[in-house]
């Protein structure tokens, strides 16, 4: 008989701060990370959104899915708004004309945080603001038609970076914006998945209680431009990390902790041909890959491990 310790339950709010209505695609995965990031964070914060999937779906006038204070920006400055947004906050409270605690927390996709936004994002984390930076990574530009980011995984097929004869689709490897945000020196950086709901909101919880900048990269399926079911969004996360090519960890005063670690890694064509986006890759491309996954796993299991010591 199984350990009755394993059904232990864990209470969640009821209330939603991210409300239901939106214009998400069936099956969304970005739609439900930031719920469950709202229910983390609770009333008191003020959202700057960047362009992006989250910022169309939920805000068609006259209507929005927001249940606290909002504001949309572009591409570009997410981080230079949300900057702004902080300071002022400071100057306020140094008038004694604002006594809340208040939390500002950026959110942009992957083009908004990896490519488009990098220097805002860059130059806020160096100037040490009192925010959380969140970005959604759904691995392409999939609000303007599934063009590639730098954030696509090699070897995928996107509309700007096509399979074909001549081509495998993406031919340049993920950026590692987590170890880009932890190369700032800043006191918290993770990585998320809505397919582990408690440990993606215990990560909020906890930057929410951070003085300084945090980082949280949270992988967003897409059913849609990932070509698979929207019934197995939750399904498609877990094999990420179960197979190690999406790892949940986090980085704290620079120690590494790895949140979920496996005896041994899945292969990573179990994460692959459930997605219409890899179908195809050949069995050497395939290799290459799951040689790469198992190479920066083992380095991340290494650091994780000296932080026991």
């Amino acid at each position: 008989m199984e350990s009755l310790a394993i059904y232990v339950p864990r209470l969640v709010t009821t209330k939603e701060y991210f409300a239901p209505g939106h214009r998400a695609c069936m099956g969304c995965g970005e739609a439900l990370a930031v719920r469950l990031v709202c229910k983390a964070l609770g009333r008191n914060v003020i959202v700057v959104n960047a362009t992006g999937c989250m910022e169309i779906v939920s805000s068609p006038l006259p209507w929005t899915s927001w249940e606290v204070p909002w504001i949309h920006t572009l591409f570009e400055n997410t981080a230079a708004v949300a900057s702004g947004v902080e300071a002022g906050i400071k100057v306020l409270r140094r008038k004694g004309k604002y006594s809340k605690k208040t939390k500002v927390v950026a959110m942009g996709g992957d083009g908004a945080t990896a490519d488009i936004g990098i220097q805002a994002l860059s130059g806020a984390l160096e100037r040490g603001h009192n925010f959380i930076y969140i970005c959604l990574d759904n691995e392409a530009y999939m609000n303007t038609g599934i063009q590639r980011s730098s954030a696509t995984p090699f070897g995928a097929s996107t509309t700007t970076a096509p399979a074909g004869k001549v081509s495998i689709g993406q031919t340049t490897w993920k950026k590692n914006m987590p170890a880009i945000a932890a190369a700032h020196d800043i006191p918290y950086v993770v990585t998320a998945c809505p397919s582990y709901p408690f440990d993606l909101m215990n990560k909020i919880s906890k930057a929410m209680k951070v003085e300084g900048p945090s980082y949280i990269h949270i992988l967003s399926v897409c059913p849609t431009g990932w070509r698979l079911p929207s019934d197995l969004t939750i399904r498609a996360g877990r094999l990420a990390v179960e197979t190690g090519i999406f790892p949940l960890y986090e980085i704290e005063e620079s120690r590494y902790t790895l949140n979920f670690d496996f005896r041994q890694l899945r292969p990573v064509d179990d994460y692959f041909k459930l997605q219409g986006r890899f179908r195809h890759l050949t069995k050497e491309v395939v290799a290459q890959i799951q040689a790469r996954v198992t190479d920066e796993y083992t380095k991340l299991k290494e650091k994780a491990t000296r932080n026991n010591y």
